[in-house]
């Protein structure tokens, strides 16, 4: 059972950190950020490089979404606001 603990603490310990950037982004709490809601964040954020991360193209990113730019490097782990 201890052996099982210890994938999901550290799975938690990534997590974390990523859904706190997330949501420290989405300013008005819809679950999904924008381009705008990004940039207020990270301004050096490119409609390039948010296109890239909006894997689904629907004009938003999700959690999910940043949280893969977070693991590619391509957002920072914090928020730099």
């Amino acid at each position: 059972m201890k052996r099982n603990l210890i994938p999901a603490i550290a799975l938690i310990g990534v997590t974390l950190p990523s859904l706190a950037l997330a949501s420290g982004m989405d300013a008005n709490g819809d679950g999904v950020m924008t381009i705008e809601e990004v940039q207020a964040v990270h301004p050096d954020v490119t409609p390039e490089t948010f296109s890239a991360l909006d894997a689904d193209r629907d004009g938003t990113l999700s959690e999910d979404e940043v949280m893969a730019g977070v693991n590619a490097g391509v957002l920072p782990k914090t928020a730099t606001n």
